[in-house]
């Protein structure tokens, strides 16, 4: 039986009032986020930095077995690439006998070659070719290659007249890098199949052999609100201070294009974000998974190096105020460099290659 028009009514009032609650919900935790990591451009302080937006996407990261901490930097399923790249290489497999429906499933064919806990993978970029109407008699072809040099991936035609999808796979112990500091190198596992454009620009700084500019300039300790795990206190505060160190990724002389969102887990102890587009980007000194899915993760710290990573962020400070919110900035700010970083015998070392 149909009901009067006149009983329908609080239940229309009723789904407006949740939608206007909601839209004020997404409000204030959107202008909150900006507030803790978005320096003011008025700054003194930070005359050299440039300011993004929040970004928002989703995604994981490649499962080699790495470590609890890589799971939970969002391990499992991410397996995305670059379109309109075509990498070179050494074929592993033959895209003209080697076809699939989708780039992904080009991308776990390459990872899936990454056997053993010890790595290399026998395959570490893929090219795919997924536009139906470009490729042709080869559209789903999948080649798997191998680089010379997985971090100075060869490039072979790049443009919006590429018709090839690529992307790269680092195996365990592959694909990490230093950022040298005077209080030591914090090692980074770059996460290419869940944020491959951040990746890329992470690996062109790698090859400018230096940094020039690149710096941390926000250290702020877990306080009383984060144990040293990274685990919130019940009932503690979610900040200030916001437990993080921040910084720059922008050499001086060399032109910045902002990077689209990518991959936006929880942040968690030890991942290494962007604010916004990039430059800025933090490394996240606790679990904050009050600020949900809102910056794009590009890697994590080893766990080991967290101690440097507590050793800046203990450094003195002095209190500021970005968009009416309390943080605490560099006394004096923490150079960076860039180094890439090569196993050899089970250690990290720092290459000069």
């Amino acid at each position: 039986m149909g009901r009067k028009g006149s009983e329908l009514e609080p239940t229309r009032w009723g789904f407006l009032i949740l939608l206007l609650m909601g839209l004020i919900s997404f409000s204030v935790v959107y202008i909150f986020m900006s507030s803790v990591l978005r320096p003011p451009s008025s700054s003194s302080l930070l005359s050299n930095s440039k300011i993004g937006s929040l970004g928002y996407a989703d995604g994981g990261s490649e499962n080699n077995g790495e470590n609890s901490e890589f799971e939970s930097n969002g391990g499992g399923g991410c397996c995305k690439g670059i379109e309109n790249l075509e990498l070179w290489g050494a074929a592993v497999k033959w895209g003209t006998d080697f076809k699939f429906n989708s780039s992904e499933q080009c991308c776990k064919a390459c990872k899936a070659m990454c056997t053993g806990n010890d790595g290399p993978c026998l395959c570490d970029s893929w090219v795919f070719c997924g536009n139906k109407e470009a490729c042709g008699e080869k559209f789903g072809e999948c080649w798997l290659k191998k680089q010379k040099d997985v971090l100075v991936p060869e490039k072979q035609e790049v443009g919006s007249k590429t018709m090839w999808t690529s992307g790269i796979v680092f195996g365990k112990g592959e694909g990490i890098v230093g950022l040298e500091t005077e209080y030591g190198t914090l090692h980074i596992k770059l996460l290419p199949d869940c944020s491959p454009h951040s990746v890329a620009y992470i690996l062109e700084l790698l090859a400018l052999r230096h940094c020039a500019g690149c710096h941390f300039y926000r250290a702020e300790s877990r306080g009383q609100s984060w144990d040293i795990k990274g685990n919130h206190i019940k009932d503690a505060s979610f900040g200030p201070p916001f437990a993080l160190i921040q910084g720059t990724l922008e050499a001086h002389g060399q032109s910045f294009n902002e990077i689209q969102p990518e991959h936006c887990p929880n942040i968690r102890r030890g991942s290494v974000a962007w604010v916004g587009s990039g430059p800025e980007f933090f490394i996240s000194l606790a679990n904050h998974d009050e600020w949900r899915k809102s910056y794009t993760v590009f890697g994590f710290i080893l766990p080991e190096d967290m101690v440097i990573a507590e050793k800046i962020a203990r450094l003195p400070t002095k209190s500021d105020v970005w968009n009416n919110i309390n943080v605490s900035v560099l006394e004096k700010n923490v150079p960076l460099k860039i180094q890439r970083i090569k196993i050899g015998n089970g250690d990290l070392t720092l290459s000069t290659d």
